[in-house]
Order: structure tokens, then sequence, then C-alpha cells
């Protein structure tokens, strides 16, 4: 008799909740993507290392406006979690952290996340990491998350470090950026794993 193996987390987990709110030490703030927010969207896609290390392509403020609008219906078919890292008080884009490739059968999920020059060197990312990690470990229930990263992108592998993703290995030639393949680092964390300090 075959037994079959029940989903990590239940359908509905998500999508039959608000997308949540989560304060920053640094004083930033996690929220949805707002319509608002379209031309900073738009204009990120100018900024030339999220440009490089995460090949958004060229947005008009209309395509920005429509993506916002595509990661809402994500969260509610349960497929992503995209967040503004803003000023708080629904202030400006700071820049973006998120799960793609939700899974929750199969209990995983993988961040994304960029940083614009105001955002930079504040600390922001490593704590929303951590606090995304948290809410998809402890609150949905996801058993594993993952960090891939460029083997040249430094400052991407010192926040998967500093947030408690242990490093699994190097993916050989496994994507494609503008100056050619890249191989890529594998991080990630598991339910129990500990939290850094």
């Amino acid at each position: 008799m075959i037994v079959p193996i029940p989903a990590v987390v239940a359908s509905g987990r998500m999508s039959e909740t608000d997308q949540p709110v989560f304060g920053l030490a640094s004083g930033l703030e996690l929220r949805p993507w707002s319509p608002d927010d379209a031309v900073v969207l738009a204009d990120s896609c100018q900024d030339p290392d999220v440009q490089r290390w995460n090949r958004p392509g060229r947005l008009s403020v209309d395509d920005a406006r429509d993506r916002i609008a595509r990661w809402e219906k994500r969260w509610r078919s349960e497929e992503a979690a995209i967040w503004a890292i803003a000023e708080p008080w629904g202030g400006s884009p700071v820049g973006l952290i998120g799960l793609g490739d939700v899974d929750l059968v199969g209990g995983s999920a993988e961040f994304l996340y960029w940083l614009l020059p105001v955002g930079r060197g504040r600390g922001a990312m490593v704590d929303a990491v951590v606090h995304v990690s948290r809410w998809a470990l402890e609150d949905l229930g996801l058993h594993r998350l993952r960090i891939t990263h460029s083997v040249a992108n430094a400052a991407s592998c010192r926040v998967a470090t500093k947030a408690g993703f242990a490093l699994e290995g190097t993916m050989r030639s496994a994507l494609l950026h503008s100056d050619g393949w890249h191989d890529e680092h594998l991080h990630a964390r598991v339910q129990g794993d500990a939290w850094p300090e």
C-alpha cells in the first residue's frame, strides 16, 4: 500500500491571510508593494548593480504597475511573496525582498532581493532576510529556504552567510547574466537551524 505524503503547508495558508508588514532594526519596514511605488520600481531597473545581479529588464511605469499587480495575484495564488523594503509609514521603497518559487506542498521557497544605493550600508538586507525567514519557517510552516547568487556577487554572499544560510555548494554555469554564464552559490536554511545573533 502506498501512503501519500501530505503537503508540508496546507493550501490556503497564504492566500487566506493578508501579507504581513515587518519593522526592521534599521528603521525601515517590509510591506507589500503598492501601485504608488511603480515609479521607484521602474527606476530601480536603471541601477547598475540591480541590473547586473537580478536581471530585471527595463520597465516602464505602466510595466511596473502591472508587475506590482502580478505580485499581489501571486500572493493570492500562493506562488510568491514580494515585499518592498521601504522607509516607514508608507515611505518610498529602497529595495525589494521576496520569496519566489514557493512550493507549499514540498515546503520550500527561494529568496530574491536587491537594494538601491540609498538603502545600502544600513544592515537592512540581513535583517530583512531573517524576518522573512522567520515568517516563512515559523508562521507559514515551510521547511527549507534557499538563496542562490553568482559567485562573483560577494555582497549577496555576505548577506546569506550573516543571515544564517549555510553554503551548500556551487552550481556550475547555472545562470546567464549579461556577461555570460555564472557559477552560483547555493545557501540554505532549514527548520531547526540556529538563528543568527
